[in-house]
């Protein structure tokens, strides 16, 4: 078994470009996992990595490794779930990303209840609104609002998720309420984004008269967590837009109102991304199959808002 945890220190290594970080992602010591390369190095009679003080980048031979290498763990996980028979008694760790309010709403409430039924399985969540890379964050699973560009990655539609522009009861009496989507570009309003490093610029899709159009919004706020940005518009210092799942309450509540009814956003797919694999990993098909009924289950009970 050392062997084979050498390679998939290796892989982890190789993926994130950084010792301490695959020594992080696999909860070992960076001198643990510095061992297993030189061991996996002295084995192979090669040399996997370029080392320097401040940079670690694979040799043409690493890279060739890397290839063989991912393929033999698969064969090994496999086998390992054949021989265990995890279909009915699965076991290992799921690493799994969402975006903060699905989350802290909707999936976090049912991973208990997945532990329940299925004791020998630990999950490892990671919420987070920005857009993760399944392979360099080591996730076997990661929910997903929108449309995802990596085509090598194996896509399960869950809902198809209404959105809403609303904005506070306060910010409304103080400012009005736009009366058309032109309105948004107008400078008569602040809009209040979601943005982070590497995304281009931020556009509101719309339902006009004239079909889909999009709407370059700007305002006085910007922030990487969604919720912070409900509370901003709760707060009375703009207009959001929202999935209604989100702020199902805060509408029903009166404390955010919705506006320009008549011109919607466009609704936003929700999906659950995992590798392409020739077989999936039991356990990895299981908790998707378990979330994925639950979200579906709790959706169907939201007010008609």
């Amino acid at each position: 078994m050392a062997y084979l945890e050498n390679i998939r220190t290796f892989l982890r290594v190789y993926e994130l470009g950084n010792m301490s970080a695959a020594a992080r992602d696999l909860r070992i010591s960076a001198a643990v996992a510095s061992a297993r390369i030189s061991q996996l190095e002295e084995y192979l009679n090669v040399r996997l990595f370029q080392r320097t003080t401040r940079a670690l980048s694979p040799t043409e031979q690493g890279n060739l490794f890397y290839e063989s290498a991912t393929k033999i763990v698969e064969a090994v996980e496999e086998a390992e779930a054949e021989i265990n028979n995890v279909t009915q008694s699965p076991r290992g760790t799921l690493f799994v990303a969402a975006p903060i309010g699905l989350g802290q709403s909707y999936i976090a409430p049912a991973i208990p209840k997945f532990k329940e039924q299925h004791p020998q399985v630990n999950v490892r969540l990671r919420l987070s609104d920005r857009k993760l890379d399944l392979t360099s964050e080591g996730l076997n699973a990661a929910f997903f609002l929108g449309v995802p560009q990596d085509s090598s990655l194996k896509i399960r539609k869950i809902a198809d998720c209404r959105r809403v522009l609303c904005a506070s009861p306060d910010y409304i009496e103080r400012r009005g309420a736009p009366q058309t989507s032109e309105e948004l570009i107008s400078g008569k309003h602040d809009c209040l984004n979601m943005r982070y490093p590497g995304v281009p610029e931020f556009q509101w899709p719309l339902q006009t008269e004239a079909g889909v159009k999009r709407f370059a919004v700007t305002g006085p706020f910007e922030a990487d967590h969604g919720d912070v940005l409900t509370q901003w518009a709760l707060d009375g210092y703009g207009i959001i837009i929202k999935p209604v799942f989100e702020i199902s309450a805060h509408l029903a509540s009166g404390r955010l109102i919705p506006i320009l009814q008549q011109e919607p956003p466009v609704s936003i797919q929700l999906a659950c991304l995992y590798a392409h694999r020739r077989r999936q990993d039991p356990k990895t098909r299981l908790f998707i199959d378990f979330i994925v009924k639950h979200i579906q289950a709790s959706f169907a009970l939201l007010p008609n808002l």
